[in-house]
């Protein structure tokens, strides 16, 4: 049974990452109760749920802090996160393209969004968190604003609380920002970035050179500030 929706709770799709991570820090500074939710999917970096957990538990809500489990994404492959035959590229800054990379997941944040839903109307939350960004990103399609506004119309139609008219929003505060600005606003209200982790490959110490390290090191430069995790 749902619990009564309550305008100071959120569901925070937590994946251990600098993006996500950050929107803890954010949904906190709003003032909501969180509650995070991480997916084990049998990505490469599984390290990224140890991450989520020392996150949950710097916030205070590890008791709250669900995993799922996801197998069946690793048994469909398509990605170079989830199918070890696939290898993870090195990208430089020259090398980008407009094509949609492979480590897309493919259906990932839409799965995501929908477990979170759930997730929202059980513990009777009005928001979900996810650290989808537009700007500096690697290009997906399920990053982009207007996969998010689809999904919030399937939730009203979807759910008991949206077609009660009192609805669940999805909060993306970092849609449009440089990753530069996310570290920025992230070290201005103490977001542990030293408990994250952002590589693909899933090592102890961070490659540096895959497109996700490419980004995370950009944007700490561009920031102004150190990096706080080991790199090879």
């Amino acid at each position: 049974m749902s619990a009564q929706v309550s305008e100071k709770r959120a569901v925070v799709i937590l994946s251990g990452g600098l993006d996500s991570t950050t929107c803890m820090g954010i949904a906190k500074e709003a003032g909501y109760e969180l509650y995070p939710i991480s997916f084990d999917y049998g990505q490469r970096h599984k390290i990224e749920i140890e991450n989520a957990k020392q996150v949950a538990a710097h916030y205070g809500v590890d008791q709250r802090h669900k995993i799922i489990k996801l197998d069946f994404l690793r048994d469909f492959g398509g990605s170079a996160l989830t199918d070890d035959s696939i290898d993870v590229p090195n990208v430089t800054e020259g090398e980008q393209t407009e094509e949609i990379p492979v480590t897309y997941v493919p259906g990932r944040n839409l799965l995501f969004l929908s477990i979170a839903t759930s997730y929202a109307e059980v513990t009777g939350s009005s928001a979900i968190y996810i650290g989808v960004n537009a700007l500096d990103y690697s290009g997906y399609p399920d990053c982009r604003p207007e996969f998010i506004h689809k999904v919030e119309e399937v939730i009203e139609l979807a759910t008991k609380v949206g077609v009660e008219g009192k609805g669940i929003k999805i909060e993306t505060p970092l849609i449009d920002w440089t990753k530069a600005r996310i570290i920025e606003e992230g070290l201005k209200i103490g977001v542990p970035y030293e408990l994250t982790t952002s590589c693909y490959n899933g090592k102890a110490e961070a490659c540096g050179v895959c497109d996700s390290c490419r980004l995370r090191l950009k944007g700490f430069e561009e920031a102004g500030a150190k990096d706080p995790i080991p790199y090879l």
